[in-house]
């Protein structure tokens, strides 16, 4: 029988299969007729009329326009599309042919965005991608690839602010401790593309986005700052921002201009009647996949949630109570003392977590209904956050598998023997792109019994993790073979977390 580790890896490489671009895109997207060609989208159909025009940007745009060409074939007139510097070069040393583009493609690739920061070269792509949506007419398909990291990767200041003046008013408000919601806001409002921009350069073209989401609620108006969406803000709230900093009377005369010449309401929703915006992944497509995977391997499945998000140290706390409360079922002792000391601990922890849309109570209904008969399997997905504190090596999923591994080593040690009928118990988390902080590995699975061992040959688990240090701690134990390892997926749709427990 396949060890709880193998059946872990097999669900994360499952759902991170079904989020990958070509295969996302093929079940998506399908051109169908050759008379009167139509775009079929997700069951809305959209007639070719005249030319079929392609446009993305996003660290996943790569591996989406190859397969989106392949599918478009002739219809596609030209493409253009921003990607992370070097990834062209990293896919093809990875021997990852399948996500870079034909020789003879009618796309273009600008690179850019040095360490996911605008620059001089992403400008250049925003600038050719803006030059062919003003291009387009009535009779136009404009098809736009969308995924994470594109905002950095479509700078385009409204004239006459330059890239650099944009920049420094950003850094000025970060430093100010501005959160990431009020950047957006303020960048958005001074963009020519984001906020719905690129949209409204494009009409009266019809306008296709397939997004890939890497944001918490793929909210359609935040991924990549939403150059196809709405924006649900206005210059007011721009200058409410520079005025809740101190900003608004030194800025330079260029955005002066700009915020005083911008129309003060946000664009109505009939601007973009030409504009359809279609999620084709997510952390929630990548969950429904591993449930459906875990159920054929006889688990008894649950998704906790696709928005988990708080600091590493307090979600490894969820993590492990959570657990506790099954193995206590598992033990029969699910409905006593134990068990209600359980799930108050996680209520008490849910509600400090503030996860959005998680309904704990709910969740726990759910999980007392599934009986004891199969082995049990929680799915949750989302992103935490490192508070750094070490100078070690390792990223928030190695860090998060090691604190869960530690947390139930401690649990087992204070219940005398552990608890009643032990468990099997392995715990995952994994970076979907491949990536988990900057090592090679995209995260880590770790057990009780790992840790256990570790302590009987003398490692400080502790200690490695106030030093930031998971990654070392797993690469000397036992040949590193508990990392998560899958090279550059091309994907992105945040972590995924799987915990498996047998009786």
């Amino acid at each position: 029988s396949m060890s709880l580790c193998e059946h872990a890896l097999s669900l994360f490489r499952g759902a991170v299969g079904t989020v990958r671009p070509a295969p996302m895109l093929k079940r998506a997207v399908k051109l169908q007729g050759d008379k009167c060609p139509q775009l079929l989208v997700k069951g809305w159909a959209f007639p070719v009329k005249r030319d079929l025009y392609l446009v993305g940007f996003g660290k996943a745009v790569l591996g989406m326009a190859a397969a989106a060409e392949e599918i478009l074939g002739d219809h596609l007139v030209r493409g253009i599309i921003s990607v992370p510097l070097g990834i062209q070069e990293s896919l093809q040393r990875a021997g990852m042919q399948e996500m870079l583009l034909k020789p003879h493609s009618k796309i273009q690739v600008f690179e850019g965005a040095k360490n996911n920061l605008p620059d001089p070269e992403a400008l250049k792509g925003a600038v050719a991608i803006q030059e062919l949506a003003e291009g387009l007419t009535a009779d136009d398909l404009l098809l736009v690839l969308i995924s994470g990291g594109g905002s950095a990767l479509l700078p385009a200041p409204i004239p006459p602010i330059l890239l650099e003046e944009k920049e420094k008013l950003t850094k000025t408000l970060a430093s100010q401790g501005a959160a990431i919601q009020e950047l957006n806001i303020v960048r958005k409002t001074l963009s020519l593309l984001k906020g719905g921009g690129l949209a409204r350069l494009a009409y009266p073209a019809q306008v296709v986005s397939l997004i890939l989401s890497d944001v918490i609620g793929d909210p359609l108006d935040i991924i990549a700052s939403g150059p196809t969406a709405a924006s649900s803000h206005s210059v007011q709230d721009c200058l409410q921002i520079l005025t809740k900093y101190n900003l608004l009377h030194n800025l330079p005369k260029s955005v002066e201009t700009v915020l005083s010449g911008s129309p003060s309401k946000p664009a109505a929703p009939e601007d973009y009647a030409h504009v359809c915006n279609v999620v084709i992944g997510s952390n929630t497509l990548a969950l429904d996949e591993a449930k459906r995977q875990a159920e054929g391997l006889g688990y008894a499945t649950l998704v906790l949630s696709t928005a988990i998000c708080g600091e590493v140290g307090h979600v490894a706390t969820l993590y492990c109570q959570l657990i506790r409360l099954v193995c206590l079922g598992f033990a029969g002792l699910g409905e006593g003392p134990l068990g209600d000391e359980a799930r108050g601990n996680l209520l008490q922890l849910a509600a400090e977590l503030e996860i959005p849309g998680l309904n704990l109570a709910e969740f726990l209904r759910a999980l007392r209904g599934l009986g004891l008969e199969r082995p049990i399997c929680i799915l949750a997905g989302g992103e935490t956050t490192v508070q750094l504190q070490g100078t070690g090596t390792g990223g928030r999923n190695q860090e998060l598998a090691l604190r869960v591994g530690l947390g139930l080593h401690r649990a087992q040690a204070t219940e005398g023997s552990g608890p009643p009928g032990r468990c099997e118990i392995v715990f995952l988390s994994g970076g979907t792109d491949g990536q988990d902080g900057p090592t090679e590995a995209a995260g880590a699975f770790c057990s009780p019994e790992l840790v256990d061992e570790a302590l009987q040959e003398g490692l400080d688990v502790e200690a490695f993790l106030s030093n930031n240090d998971s990654y070392t701690f797993f690469s000397q134990f036992q040949g590193g073979h508990h990392l998560l390892v899958t090279g550059l997926t091309g994907t992105n749709v945040m972590d995924i977390q799987a915990i498996l427990i047998r009786a």
